[in-house]
């Protein structure tokens, strides 16, 4: 199906435009009051994830409503290590919780990996199928998964902190298992990406949302390494990397066989742009808190941002939407990047 707005994906195949596309991490969610009535009717966050119809329509909202250049599955990346078998929760106001973590080989010889592990998520793939048809062509749909090190994290440490010293502890303590866990995991994200893609994704994302917890010397090993398999691995799709507070990596990722890499609202946009060279996309990377502020003053800052990156750069922020973000914020921030146009 030809699509009718497909500047972004021709600025991940490097093509030119007259603007920026724009879409925003989390577009689906909370900021939306069409949303949040439907989360009202369900019983838990899990139980949209996982019903099709509602991922469909909750995927589709901000489309129909914001007018942004993209759709991005409704799902969540933990949504893979339940597949593998390690069954996660999601508490209110807290976030995901695993009842049971991993912690010996033997715990990871019990997980499911790969294309059967995969097979488990046909929930996922049914909701991007109906996306796509409901679609129609209008916009791009994305799909993602996250990275292996963000996963490890989480399945190891048991639910989020603020500095995963479990997870990271057991990198030190035992590398060889982490590794196994680590491409388990990777090869459960390949089958699970060319999946999505089979089913209507037409571009997929990699959040590496702990990579800046990580040492440079550790991330090169436990993180980047896996990466990389997962960009050689998926040609089906122009792929983006997207690894929170990994400034110490533009290179890593330049190098990689990825079309487009996120950046967070600290790396500067002219010095990632010489470190990562002219072949790859940028995307990003207004603070999300940015999106508080005065109309005139997002229009102001999101007309800075697109200046500084000029050709070649999604216009996005540079982490997800926070839950609280006024909806007129958001608006100005998208209709900005829409009026936009770069100089002939």
């Amino acid at each position: 199906m030809k699509l009718q707005n497909d500047l972004l994906l021709r600025v991940a195949r490097g093509e030119a435009v007259d603007r920026p596309p724009v879409w925003l991490m989390r577009q689906a969610g909370r900021i939306l009051p069409e949303y949040r009535a439907v989360r009202a009717q369900l019983q838990d966050f899990r139980a949209l994830v996982t019903t099709p119809e509602r991922a469909a329509e909750v995927t589709l909202q901000p489309v129909d409503l914001l007018g942004v250049d993209a759709a991005i599955i409704f799902s969540d990346i933990l949504v893979v290590p339940e597949a593998m078998g390690l069954a996660y929760e999601m508490v209110e106001k807290r976030g995901p919780s695993f009842p049971k973590t991993i912690s010996t080989v033997q715990d990871i010889d019990q997980l499911r990996t790969g294309a059967d592990a995969a097979a488990h998520l046909q929930y996922v793939y049914d909701a991007l199928q109906l996306t796509k048809r409901t679609l129609n062509g209008r916009v791009p749909l994305i799909g993602f998964c996250g990275a292996p090190w963000t996963i490890l994290a989480y399945m190891v440490e048991g639910g989020g902190s603020k500095t995963f010293s479990q997870a990271k502890r057991f990198l030190y303590t035992q590398p060889d298992a982490a590794h196994k866990l680590l491409q388990k995991i990777t090869d459960t994200s390949i089958a699970y990406l060319r999946q999505q893609i089979a089913s209507g994704a037409d571009l997929v994302q990699i959040f590496d949302s702990w990579a800046g917890i990580l040492s440079p010397q550790q991330y090169q090993a436990f993180s980047a390494h896996y990466i990389a398999q997962l960009c050689r691995a998926i040609t089906e799709a122009p792929i983006t990397i997207f690894a929170k507070g990994a400034w110490f990596a533009l290179e890593d990722f330049a190098a990689m066989d990825c079309q487009v890499i996120g950046l967070d609202w600290n790396m500067d946009p002219t010095a990632s742009r010489r470190r990562v060279g002219p072949n790859k996309a940028l995307q990003g990377n207004l603070d999300p808190c940015c999106l508080y502020a005065s109309p005139a003053r997002i229009r102001q800052e999101t007309q800075d941002m697109l200046q500084a990156f000029g050709r070649g750069h999604i216009a996005n922020l540079g982490h997800g939407v926070y839950p609280d973000t006024p909806l007129d914020g958001v608006r100005t921030f998208i209709e900005t990047v829409q009026a936009f146009r770069y100089e002939s």
